[in-house]
């Protein structure tokens, strides 16, 4: 099932710990609207303003995938409602700051992004059909902790 013209249901859903635990990652027909929003409110314009790939690194995750890598169930992913992405060789900064001055988004975070490597951590970003707080964060490790810091 085709999401946008270069996103799939396929790419948003596989899950390596899925597949290796046969975990069930098959979002509901409300997820998939979600996704299906996502893809078009964001990957797509990523995908068309840099004419390159964006690789999801992860997509939708089933409740049981959540608690299977230690994830919330609530999370946006759980929703189908957010994605972690890169594109490879761009700056992640560069990537995240084009989401926050012309997508409209609702959390975007700048994960795990050093100024020393610029194609270290990835980007994740969430798109809530209903109301988006447009909230930019950077999150890294401090003390073996994950942090959160709002970046304007």
């Amino acid at each position: 099932m085709k999401l946008s013209e270069n996103f799939s249901l396929v790419e948003l859903t596989k899950s390596q710990t899925a597949t290796r635990k046969g975990i069930d990652n098959t979002p509901s027909t409300e997820h998939q609207e979600n996704l299906k929003s996502l893809c078009e409110m964001v990957l797509q314009p990523v995908r068309d303003h840099f004419s390159r790939v964006v690789t999801i690194s992860s997509g939708y995750r089933s409740e049981e995938l959540c608690l299977a890598i230690g994830s919330k169930t609530t999370s946006q992913h759980a929703k189908g409602e957010a994605a972690d992405f890169e594109i490879y060789g761009l700056s992640n900064k560069e990537l995240a700051d084009y989401i926050n001055e012309n997508l409209d988004y609702d959390q975007l975070i700048l994960e795990y992004w050093k100024e020393s490597d610029p194609n270290s951590g990835w980007v994740h970003c969430s798109y809530n059909v209903n109301v988006n707080r447009k909230q930019y964060l950077k999150a890294y490790r401090e003390n073996g902790r994950t942090k959160y810091e709002q970046i304007f």
